[in-house]
């Protein structure tokens, strides 16, 4: 017997929340409603998808690979029934981005205000981390990447600023107890707060240039945190005297301004080009998608 549709999506949304309590709030169905139909999944399917327990609720070996599978084709079929609202005259729906976490610090705050209020009835979620990950297959409708990241099969547009630069600080007091550096090399005898990827990558070497010349230089750290959600410690701490910073421009200006963070090797900041929307060229284009792009594109 084939499986209810309804039942699949409340496998997806189970699993996606880590739990049947968490995702019955975002629903509004209840945790024995969610329950229920996963178990008739389970019994139409003839296996367990899901481990359950008092604390957390995971897939089976049987469940993630459905789970693999599902979630792209899932999306694609809730693309294609969001189409019907473009009958209603104006789009309405939910649009789910997945972005690093520095564009949803320095380039949706000046985008999504003016794009919701353009758009009453679409509702945006924006998911910020700083992975590899495959935003389609994770169920998001379009994802923020610089161009290096950009995945094959995909329409790009610009958005927010075209280029954008590193830039290095540190504290006037940092500076003047270890001196001020006068060419990137110099920073060999400094203190570097580095981040560090998902991955286990670091943000290091630090790349520098000025009239052709390129510099790499990896400075001895202290402090590494991780690349996303702990970036504002690491720059407090650089405020604090912790170290040299190397982190975007704008991110730091606000603290240029204050005096609380004083930059350094200006003329050997390296530009590079500004974070690109995306999405696939082979998937419906759900109204808020569309009008998301659409609202982009205006602005340039």
């Amino acid at each position: 017997m084939p499986a209810d549709l309804s039942d699949v999506q409340t496998l997806l949304a189970v699993a996606r929340a880590g739990g049947f309590r968490e995702a019955g709030r975002s629903s509004g169905a209840s945790a024995s409603t969610m329950s229920e139909a996963v178990r008739r999944l389970e019994e139409r399917l003839g296996v367990r998808l899901l481990h359950r327990t008092t604390r957390s609720v995971t897939p089976t070996e049987a469940g993630q690979r459905l789970i693999e599978r599902l979630g792209p084709a899932m999306a694609e079929v809730e693309a294609a029934l969001r189409v019907v609202d473009e009958l209603k005259g104006r789009p309405a729906g939910t649009l789910r981005l997945n972005v690093p976490v520095s564009a949803a610090r320095l380039v949706l705050p000046t985008i999504l205000p003016g794009f919701l209020a353009a758009y009453p009835d679409i509702r945006v979620e924006v998911d910020a981390e700083d992975g590899f990950v495959d935003v389609l297959a994770a169920g998001s409708d379009a994802g923020i990447r610089y161009d290096e990241r950009l995945a094959q099969d995909m329409i790009a547009i610009p958005i927010g600023p075209r280029v954008q630069r590193f830039a290095t600080a540190a504290s006037p007091a940092y500076l003047d107890r270890r001196g001020r550096p006068s060419h990137p090399r110099d920073l060999l005898n400094h203190d570097g707060i580095l981040g560090r990827f998902a991955s286990g990558a670091l943000t290091a070497p630090w790349e520098f240039e000025r009239d052709g010349e390129v510099v790499k230089v990896e400075p001895a750290s202290r402090l590494i945190v991780r690349v996303g959600g702990a970036m504002d410690l690491a720059v407090d701490a650089a405020i604090g005297g912790a170290g040299v910073i190397h982190l975007f421009e704008d991110w730091l200006a606000p603290h240029f301004a204050s005096g609380a963070l004083e930059p350094v090797l200006t003329d050997w900041w390296q530009s590079f080009s500004g974070p690109f929307l995306y999405y696939s060229q082979r998937r419906l284009v759900p109204p808020p998608l569309r009008a998301f792009v659409d609202y982009v594109r205006a602005l340039k």
